[in-house]
């Protein structure tokens, strides 16, 4: 296979995506950096990375690309890790400071407010301080690690993805690995595929999940309970048929309030034909 060039996000719930590429022998075959998931496609969309766990919100914005089948950063429930914080009841707020390091969730932001939270709001892009954040606008959107640091006892807080679920009554697809397409020309593609399954197989067994719980839980202040349940109950990382759907509905509710500016195609690697949105 071709040394290919791999943009990863450095939050906790990619850890058992990238077990094969840290613990194993996967990791000898690429060049691996780790950045924050709009940065990842900044990365694809410039050509300086290959293959990339990007937000779904930008495989819309990025032509050209792959989707690499089966494997996902989803949920079927509350994540955990997007989270709408206020100081404010949600009708009432007026302002909302967004993640800058997020694209996807900045439009599920959008989406929940001008089809269901009420109407359209004035939003910031900002680094992810919540106390920053909180006073320059009534709320804010935080996403990844430090969303699971939050107090939410001290705020009022809404769970994104538990929010699409209640509306739609479809999974949210947060990202999925992307691939450049001319990158990946005469390597192994579907060997490429399933050697990234096999690495979410791996870092989801028992004993290696437990190790990561270890890992993570001092680093982010919170417990190793915590820890590995976010990764097993809140976090679905299988790219299911069902979450196929909740992207494509994404898709067109994003476009339908102009967080994105059309409805892509969803293009598989090796597959004959894309899967229209």
């Amino acid at each position: 296979m071709t040394r290919l060039r791999i943009s990863a996000i450095s939050y906790l719930n990619t850890a058992p995506l990238m077990w094969d590429f840290e613990h194993g022998n996967a990791g000898r075959d690429f060049d691996i950096s780790y950045t924050l998931p709009s940065a990842c496609a900044r990365a694809l969309q410039a050509g300086t990375a290959d293959i990339g766990i990007i937000p779904a919100a930008a495989y819309a914005q990025i032509p050209e690309l792959k989707v690499l089948p089966g494997v996902a950063i989803a949920s079927r429930r509350a994540v955990r890790s997007i989270l709408l914080v206020s100081k404010l009841p949600i009708q009432e707020i007026r302002t909302v400071a967004l993640d800058n390091s997020s694209l996807t969730s900045v439009a599920l932001t959008k989406i929940l407010f001008e089809k269901w939270l009420g109407g359209r709001k004035v939003y910031s892009s900002m680094p992810p301080d919540l106390e920053k954040m909180l006073a320059a606008c009534d709320a804010a959107l935080l996403i990844g690690d430090p969303a699971l640091q939050v107090e939410r006892f001290r705020y009022v807080t809404l769970d994104l993805a538990e929010e699409w679920i209640r509306y739609t009554g479809k999974p949210f697809v947060f990202a999925f690995w992307a691939v450049r397409a001319e990158a990946v020309e005469g390597a192994a593609s579907q060997d490429l595929a399933a050697l990234f399954q096999r690495s979410r197989d791996h870092g989801l067994e028992v004993a290696n999940l437990d190790l990561i719980s270890r890992q993570w839980a001092p680093r982010l202040g919170i417990s190793e309970a915590s820890v590995h349940a976010y990764l097993t109950e809140n976090i679905h990382y299988w790219l299911d048929a069902a979450c196929i759907d909740g992207l494509r509905l994404f898709y067109h509710c994003a476009a339908e309030v102009g967080a994105l500016s059309s409805v892509p195609a969803i293009n598989f690697l090796n597959s004959p034909k894309p899967c229209i949105a």
